[in-house]
């Protein structure tokens, strides 16, 4: 996995303002425009700001931290989404070329927040949701444009859906790129809209769909489906819609990474001799804990290959399993005469007797 604060140039605790401002000199320094005569410098443009698009937010910063890895076309899904990050830091369009307009008439990406157990997050669950969405309008499938009647050429853009204009930078002159007044990006209008939408080609509406929880999903994970979101203006591509899992607590399990923790609880007597204990498992049959002769209270036991499924890897994490030694109250006779003689055995100072044997007596 790279290693985004080396491609940057700052330290792994470095705040915003120094991200920026790293990210800033370099993309000056590398972009393409400023570097014609040289090949690499788009491969070294595009890294530089692969690295920013993740160090710059908060969620994205938090998970590259935790070892998760990004591909790079889920980071851009076009070039929009580079010159957008252009557009925050120096404003405006950056170094010509039509970029931002697919990733503003793109449709609206989505997020939706499923809850699962943590034996739904070991199996694995194929959960069904739904959720409000604009989605394409059936009367018009789209196009915006009322029965008998059709999209038509921009007259101000002639269908580029940008107006461009010259502007003076540190790189010289370069052009701006924004979206046409007149067709709002899109690059055609419609003379006779559709009633249904109203010219806009989608209308609101409930979708319904099964979402795969893969096994080992851990709280938190946010899986993305690709032209799952909004439907886009007409002729450009729908948004994704991204699924946050939440995984409940479990009354008897305590995850930790993949790992999972639990406890059992023994008589003094099997602590001192050794005894095997079965403890029902997350999932499926139960499994037996060997506990050693001589075992002392708040021991762990660790049980290799019982955790939870590796997401996305072979493997499973490990079972830690605590033992809790119970001390026995509300002695008989009889066992409170046996516990003396052992104490006398081991040497053991202890009270002279209960309350039970003084009022016998």
């Amino acid at each position: 996995m790279k290693d985004y604060y080396e491609v940057l140039g700052v330290s792994k605790d470095a705040d915003d303002s120094e991200i920026k401002k790293a990210f800033r000199k370099l993309a000056r320094d590398t972009h393409p425009d400023a570097n014609p005569d040289d090949p690499g410098a788009e491969a070294r443009f595009k890294e530089i700001a692969e690295a920013y698009e993740v160090l710059s937010e908060p969620s994205k910063r938090a998970a590259y931290d935790r070892g998760d890895a990004y591909a790079v076309e889920d980071l851009f899904s076009s070039f929009g989404g580079l010159d957008d990050i252009l557009s925050q830091i120096f404003g405006g369009g950056f170094g010509g070329g039509g970029f931002r307009r697919q990733q503003r008439r793109r449709g609206a990406d989505l997020r939706v927040t499923v809850a699962v157990t943590l034996e739904e997050a070991f199996t694995g669950e194929q959960r069904q949701i739904q959720y409000r969405a604009p989605s394409e309008c059936e009367v018009c499938q789209g196009s915006g444009a009322a029965d008998g009647s059709e999209r038509v050429t921009c007259a101000t853009c002639r269908g580029a859906g940008q107006v461009q204009t010259s502007r003076a930078t540190i790189l010289g002159s370069m052009m701006t790129v924004t979206d046409c007044p007149t067709c709002r990006g899109v690059g055609t209008t419609v003379e006779n809209p559709c009633q249904a939408c109203r010219g806009a080609g989608r209308v609101d509406s409930v979708r319904e769909l099964t979402v795969e929880i893969p096994p080992g999903v851990q709280d938190g994970t946010r899986l993305k489906l690709s032209g799952r979101g909004g439907a886009g203006e007409p002729d450009t591509p729908p948004g994704d819609l991204y699924v946050d899992v939440r995984v409940r607590p479990h009354d008897s399990f305590e995850r930790i990474g993949d790992d999972l923790r639990a406890a059992i609880q023994i008589d003094m007597a099997e602590a001192a001799l050794g005894t095997a204990v079965s403890l029902a498992r997350l999932v499926g049959e139960d499994i037996d804990v060997d506990i050693e002769a001589g075992t002392q209270p708040g021991t762990i036991v660790r049980i290799r290959g019982e955790g939870m499924p590796r997401l996305g890897r072979r493997g499973h994490g490990d079972l830690y399993v605590e033992v809790v030694v119970s001390v026995p109250q509300g002695l008989s006779s009889d066992e409170e005469d046996l516990l003396r003689s052992y104490a006398e055995l081991r040497g053991a100072a202890v009270a002279e007797g209960s309350r039970r044997r003084r009022r016998r007596r």
